[in-house]
């Protein structure tokens, strides 16, 4: 690790004796292999290979700060790409993601300069679509042996290089870079790409015939190019493309493709101006996405309700007005008997970041306190919600409550959680070992410094606390030992009371067999 950061700190200094001697030296050792081909090779020998290749990757990644070098650098890190792909050196998946990775790193750390633009727009983002296209083309291949291409993992580290590039590098090449990609999507333009000998009739996002899921999938490398453009750059053929990637979303039965079409849809959303243009396309998608979900046989409801909980994220963070047209229908889905825990995980992902879009360095329009606002709006609907629920739904609103409170800041926890007191202790008392963790991890703070409402609920507090000391999950066991901890520190005359019980229930955890929870129980104990 210190000669790679030492290499990052020379190479500044002395690009030229780094192209000449390190880039050529580094680029051997990484197309480097065994002449041993057999199956018995010692597998420690492939993993210090495998170790070797992926430093030398990096090391190319931290040299790469000025144009010149990455103009000799970029080109070893696609031939790692497009030698995997063809199989002409025997490179894993997981070199092909480091690859990927040092590639997204140059594209951070790069000066932005039109020359850096130019190696990025005109060379390594075609070249990363084509390679993507060809394996898609492929597919499985007749000897049932496909390319590293396909994977999820390798096309999802692809995404930031594409995204990083289109968002912080040159915004009119960028636009440029969107025009093709969407041309390519849409129309099927392959014109731009290197070693172009692609067939004529491709069709990204159209309904294929048969289970073309190596095609569809390249959706999220669209996602990647037109998401992450400044918004003062206009993206071409918006209508159409926005029709497309919905009829993708709400059809398609691969979870990568209707995920990606669905969040790349949600991106273009949330960047749209305002108007009634925008009001009666959303309109559009609730009714589409309302009717498969009010469904009960519909096979599309999960696709459905993915495209939604993305469409609601994109508006939330702009604080739309038809949003909370969309969060009623998520509040009424967690009495559903099939989407009722997903439901309840939705809420995870409206209120935390998105990687790959929906952020501010993909320059969304992202308002500030949304996640506040949106709890102050929707906590007392939850409770009402959860008052009004059969007993076998209710965990579903304590996942949901214990999902919002989690990603709120914690002075915003410590101000609101005495109105929902009743119902986080219900939530420890919940099967579901998640809700237990992040309901705890909600109290601990609180703990600090009780409000008055806490001391008096110290009954039920310590009654629920107590058995999920000897929970199956370690976690949840270090978690309420570390409340139980707090609240001896609770004043004195209303703790005694419970002393006696307390040491006889930590006992137990004395001599759990986890050294972690060891450390908290004897803490706790020697407080109590």
């Amino acid at each position: 690790l210190a000669v790679v950061e030492c290499v990052g700190a020379l190479a500044e200094l002395h690009p030229a004796a780094f192209i000449a001697k390190l880039i050529p030296r580094l680029k051997k050792e990484m197309f480097t292999e065994h002449m041993d081909q057999d199956n018995n090779r010692e597998a420690s020998e492939q993993q210090s290979l495998q170790a070797v290749r992926q430093r030398c990757m990096s090391a190319l990644a931290a040299m790469s700060t000025q144009p010149g070098v990455v103009q000799e650098s970029t080109p070893v890190l696609l031939e790692v790409l497009s030698s995997a792909h063809t199989g002409s050196v025997g490179f894993s998946v997981e070199e092909v993601v480091a690859a990927c990775h040092s590639l997204q790193r140059i594209a951070e750390q790069v000066q932005d300069t039109e020359e850096t633009g130019r190696c990025f727009h005109d060379v390594i983002i075609p070249r990363l679509l084509s390679l993507a296209l060809q394996a898609a083309l492929q597919g499985e291949g007749s000897s049932g042996c496909r390319s590293p291409l396909l994977e999820e993992v390798v096309l999802s580290a692809m995404v930031p290089v594409i995204s990083t590039s289109c968002s912080r590098l040159q915004p009119t090449l960028a636009g440029q870079t969107a025009l093709k990609a969407v041309s390519l999507f849409l129309d099927g333009d392959v014109s731009f790409l290197p070693d172009n000998s692609f067939p004529s009739h491709i069709g990204l996002l159209k309904k294929q015939q048969g289970d073309s899921w190596s095609q569809s999938q390249m959706v999220c490398l669209l996602m990647g190019c037109v998401c992450s453009l400044p918004r003062s750059v206009e993206v071409p053929q918006m209508d159409q493309l926005l029709s497309q990637l919905e009829e993708m979303s709400c059809t398609c039965s691969h979870p990568l493709s209707y995920t990606s079409a669905a969040k790349c849809f949600a991106g273009l959303v949330n960047k749209r101006a305002q108007g009634d243009s925008l009001d009666s396309l959303i309109q559009s998608t609730m009714k589409r996405v309302c009717s498969e979900l009010d469904s009960a046989s519909s096979s599309l409801r999960i696709q459905a309700f993915t495209h939604m909980i993305w469409v609601a994220k994109a508006l939330l963070l702009r604080y739309h007005p038809l949003f909370t047209a969309l969060t009623d229908k998520l509040f009424s889905l967690l009495d559903d008997a099939d989407l009722g825990p997903m439901a309840a995980d939705g809420f995870s992902l409206l209120m935390s970041d998105s990687p790959d879009v929906l952020n501010r360095g993909c320059h969304a329009d992202v308002r500030i306190m949304y996640r506040q606002r949106f709890f102050s709006e929707n906590s007392a609907k939850l409770v009402q919600g959860f008052n009004a629920a059969p007993q076998e739904k209710k965990p579903n609103y304590l996942k949901a409550l214990s999902n919002i409170v989690n990603k709120l800041p914690k002075q915003v926890q410590v101000t609101e959680l005495p109105a929902l007191l009743s119902l986080l202790l219900e939530a420890l008392s919940c099967p579901d070992r998640g809700v237990q963790l992040s309901t705890l991890s909600c109290l601990e703070p609180v703990l600090v410094d009780p409000p008055p409402a806490l001391i008096q609920q110290l009954e039920a507090l310590v009654g629920r606390l107590l058995p999920l000391t000897s929970s199956p999950s370690m976690n949840v066991r270090i978690a309420s030992l570390r409340c139980i901890h707090a609240v001896s520190l609770f004043p004195v005359h209303e703790v005694l009371p419970f002393r006696a019980r307390v040491l006889r229930a930590l006992a137990r955890p004395l001599d759990d067999k986890k050294r972690l929870v060891r450390i908290e129980a004897v803490q706790a104990r020697a407080e109590w």
